[in-house]
Order: structure tokens, then C-alpha cells, then sequence
């Protein structure tokens, strides 16, 4: 798959993952009638292709094994798509750096060396009219 094409999947595929841990209606479309559910993200599969969706997994979640399965699934006519019952989220502490760049840390550049951000709205020096 180009990089075209993979970054096309895995828009749809994130909007498909999105739909179904949001909107229970969605969900059931899926289960009941996935070729119709796919298309409704844009995951289009040819005619005489089947799918199957695989809800229940276990281990981390892998963006790149879904790409290849997909890619498989052109080759064979035969889809799987992943999609787990629930969000994976990342249970890891924040490292010093990540924690720094949600609290307001700038980006460090030539021009701004120490990462300072300054904002016209609350800056005192702010002349806005």
C-alpha cells in the first residue's frame, strides 16, 4: 500500500473505530451489516469480497498489523477488520517533556531559544486595540 492509500485507511478506519465506541447504532450496523457500516467511512470493498469483523481482542493494539491484514484482504478477497469493544488507552506516566508540553512549554527554536510563549491576549505588554 502507498502512503497515499495507507494514510486513506487509516482515516476511515479511525472514523469506523470512533463511529462504534460512540454510537451504539453504528455498532450494531457494523456487526449486522458491515459492508454497508465500512462504506459509510469510506472503507469500500469489492464486489464478492467478504468481511468479518473481529471485536474481541486481547494484547496492544497494532495499527500496522490492521494495515496488513487489510492489504491481505485485497489480495484474497477476504477482509478482517479489528475493531475492539472499547478504546485502548495508555496507562504510562507522563515524562518530565510530556508534561511540559501540556502545561504550556513552548517549542525551542533559534529565534526563541528558552521555549517562551507569549500570548497578545494575556501578555501585560499586549497592545491590542
Amino acid at each position: 500500500m502507498d502512503p497515499r492509500d495507507r494514510a486513506a485507511f487509516v482515516r476511515s478506519y479511525t472514523k469506523v473505530l470512533t463511529a462504534a465506541w460512540s454510537d451504539d447504532e453504528y455498532a450494531a450496523r457494523l456487526e449486522n451489516d458491515p459492508r454497508a457500516a465500512l462504506a459509510e467511512h469510506g472503507l469500500e470493498l469489492p464486489a464478492g469480497a467478504t468481511v468479518r469483523i473481529v471485536r474481541n481482542l486481547g494484547g496492544e493494539p497494532d495499527l500496522d498489523a490492521q494495515v496488513q491484514l487489510w492489504e491481505s484482504g485485497a489480495e484474497s478477497g477476504s477482509y478482517e477488520l479489528r475493531v475492539p469493544n472499547s478504546p485502548q488507552i495508555e496507562l504510562r506516566e507522563l515524562s518530565e517533556a510530556d508534561l511540559e508540553s501540556v502545561a504550556g512549554g513552548g517549542l525551542e527554536t533559534p529565534d526563541n531559544p528558552d521555549g517562551t510563549v507569549y500570548c497578545c491576549c494575556c501578555s501585560p505588554c499586549c497592545c491590542c486595540t
